[in-house]
């Protein structure tokens, strides 16, 4: 069983039932990698196993920290025995050093996990951040304005995506730009 397999079921098990609205914006980022194989050849198996898995940190089972991304990718390596490279990137994803930062979880984070390679930790925000929580693509700004609205000026969440916004932006920018330069090629 390939990693997309594996990772579709590991997610639908802690998500479909607990978080359904989740686990419809987990169907959504995972369909969004599915877009950049052209950008990513053979690694956009590992993309979309790390966006089916990108939010497992939120089902109730499995919060500890509060920061779902630790939390996400703690179980995948304790529990789960996932492959290092989707621990990274869930562990990560959406510019996580920031909500790390605000948590006062950073030096945790950095000891428990490497970063992952900046193009597949862009292409995971990317694809996150288009993907409104019903599992529709959507413009960037859009999201990060409904992230803020959901959680409120006020919470951690809203601050550090206030924090990530320039490193979300040019994750986005930079996936949008290889995606248009891969069709030029192909075109």
């Amino acid at each position: 069983m390939g990693h997309t397999e594996w990772a579709y079921g590991l997610a639908k098990d802690l998500l479909e039932t607990t978080l359904p609205r989740r686990w419809a914006h987990t169907l959504g980022v995972a369909e969004q990698a599915e877009t950049l194989t052209a950008v990513l050849g053979a690694d956009t198996d590992t993309l979309i196993a790390a966006c089916l898995l990108h939010d497992i940190g939120y089902a109730p089972d499995l919060v500890d920290t509060g920061m779902h991304q630790l939390d996400g990718a703690r179980y995948l390596r304790d529990v789960a025995g996932a492959d290092e490279r989707l621990c990274r990137l869930v562990a990560y994803h959406s510019c996580a050093d920031n909500e790390a930062r605000q948590r006062d979880l950073l030096d945790v984070l950095a000891k428990e996990f490497d970063q992952e390679r900046p193009d597949l930790a862009r292409a995971l925000t990317y694809c996150d951040m288009t993907t409104s929580p019903d599992g529709r693509h959507v413009d960037v700004l859009d999201r990060l304005a409904e992230i803020r609205s959901r959680y409120g000026p006020e919470h951690v969440v809203s601050r550090s995506i206030t924090d990530s916004t320039p490193c979300i932006l040019a994750s986005v920018e930079a996936v949008t730009t290889a995606l248009k330069s891969s069709r030029g090629r192909n075109g």
